[in-house]
């Protein structure tokens, strides 16, 4: 019995978010959908794993894009439309800000008020009077910014409607995070490095990030909160991949792509590392353009000169070194008191942060993340399920050798696990039940993206989403093929994979109808 069909509408390379994002609303058009992961599992590194008898989160800190049931996101709304049920937990806060160089100790929840003021103004006004005006003046900018990039997700406007119904847009596209912040809004230092903690998030400093994005995340979180699932991201990944199914999405696990065909220009189909030639209309591929166009194209002649010139010119974007500790002890018994916590141990300045990205260890900016907080009944009772955090440049790995490796990621382990033990007054290696410890290099050695990125391509003032959205045709360079994953648009999250596979689906849906 034939293993394939004779043919697909699309097959997606990655049952990863968005290639599962991609296939579930193809599928619920109707359109005949094969997707090929090369694990046994779905989401990549929307995943879980178990250590002495505990689920631990591989990835997840916080969904955007959710938002409560009663005023829902663009994430929830579209898992809801495409009936993927998963039992969303509200983040307590918006985040925790510590750096006791600038005398910051703050903590900021989400959410508006009926008369549209955010509540984190009210917070930040309380230890900064009179700055309330100015942070709900921002931040009020910010979600017009964050209204406006969803309406061009799904609308093509002229200059002149641009002008007209996205103002805010209009006027900042051209503007980093910084310049409107220095220039913008009249606010105290210190109040800018609280409105700036979540930079670590898109791994791009201030004076580098388009305001659009900052706008975007700040809206985002702020406006909506943040979520996580009960069943942790694997919950996540096991719903939507079934829901594929239901709508007759072949699913194939432990099938490896090696090749993408193409023809005068055009896809035809795909072969594995198993030896099936499965011919198509349409690819959706998770694999970086560098390993697409580098080596997956067949024949390589295929490949248009500007095709690799895009691949080796686009910057690459963070990667992260995480330490995933389980604790002995409750939270509380440990002084920790909050699920999500930015820290420094020096003043805050992204620029410096940045820099040190681009090191190996000692870095001074940690994101810290407490389970108990969000999903309890996801942690053993008396225990404490931590994970710290940083986003360095995969350029910080490039010296690392498989001699040296273990003993690098530990003496790095070791310092983010003594700087958070500093901050907190105990010494969390007296506590420790288990330790993973993840790296660029896990990264990629797991999912197979290039240099380990978890966020596609560096955001930056030449290269920003509002170009990118703009050049989104352009960038298309052999007929049928296009990208699904964080390399795509925009890759800060996993959140904003789901939105690519989405509109991947629009675009070859399109395709279809243009008999493109």
């Amino acid at each position: 019995m034939a293993f394939y069909k004779d043919k697909y509408d699309v097959v997606v390379i990655g049952g990863a978010l968005a290639g599962m994002s991609c296939a579930m609303k193809l599928a619920s058009e109707g359109k005949s959908v094969l997707i090929l992961e090369k694990h046994n599992l779905p989401g990549g590194i929307a995943t879980s794993f178990v250590r002495s008898g505990v689920e631990i989160e591989a990835t997840l800190h916080e969904m955007m894009s959710i938002g409560p049931e009663e005023d829902p996101l663009f994430i929830r709304k579209y898992l809801d439309d495409m009936k993927v049920a998963i039992d969303w937990l509200r983040v307590p806060e918006a985040y925790k800000l510590v750096s006791p160089e600038d005398g910051i100790n703050i903590e900021l929840h989400a959410g508006r008020r009926k008369d549209g003021t955010w509540v984190a103004a009210d917070e930040i006004d309380a230890q900064y009077p009179g700055t309330r005006d100015e942070i709900n003046k921002l931040l009020e900018t910010c979600n017009q910014v964050y209204e406006s990039v969803l309406f061009l997700n799904e609308h093509t406007v002229s200059k002149l409607d641009m002008l007209r119904h996205h103002e805010a847009l209009a006027k900042t596209a051209g503007y980093s995070a910084r310049e409107v912040m220095d220039k913008y809004v009249d606010l105290p230092l210190n109040v800018k490095k609280i409105l700036s903690a979540y930079w670590i998030y898109v791994g791009t400093p201030l004076s580098k990030m388009p305001f659009t994005i900052y706008s975007f995340l700040m809206a985002d979180y702020l406006r909506g909160g943040s979520y996580v699932a009960r069943g942790f991201s694997h919950e996540m990944s096991v719903a939507m991949a079934e829901r594929c199914q239901q709508l007759g999405v072949q699913f194939e696990y432990c099938q490896t792509v090696e090749k993408i065909l193409v023809r005068d220009g055009r896809v035809y189909g795909v072969r594995t590392a198993r030896g099936d030639e499965i011919h198509c209309d349409y690819v959706a591929s998770a694999p970086y353009p560098n390993v697409v166009y580098g080596k997956m194209i067949e024949p390589q002649s295929e490949v248009p000169t500007i095709a690799r010139q895009y691949a080796n010119a686009m910057p690459m974007s963070v990667s992260c070194f995480s330490v995933v500790l389980m604790l002995d002890k409750e939270p509380q018994e440990l002084n920790i008191d909050s699920y999500s916590v930015f820290s420094s141990e020096k003043k805050m300045d992204t620029d410096v942060f940045d820099a040190e990205g681009k090191k190996l260890g000692n870095w001074s900016y940690l994101t810290t993340i407490c389970l108990n907080f969000a999903n309890p009944d996801g942690v053993p009772k008396g225990q404490t399920s931590l994970s710290i955090t940083n986003l360095p440049s995969p350029e910080c790995f490039d010296g690392v050798t498989a001699d040296n490796y273990f003993e690098v990621k530990r003496k790095i382990a070791g310092q983010m696990i003594d700087q958070v033990s500093r901050r907190l007054g105990v010494n969390l290696r007296d506590h420790i039940i288990d330790v993973e410890i993840e790296t660029p290099v896990t990264i990629s050695h797991f999912t197979g993206d290039y240099r380990g990125g978890i966020y596609g391509y560096q955001h930056s003032m030449d290269n920003s989403v509002v170009g990118r959205l703009e050049d989104f045709e352009a960038d298309q360079y052999i007929k049928g093929l296009i990208g699904c994953a964080s390399h795509q648009l925009v890759g800060d999250g996993m959140a904003c994979n789901i939105n690519n596979g989405k509109i991947a689906a629009k675009a070859i849906s399109t395709w279809m109808k243009e008999g493109r």
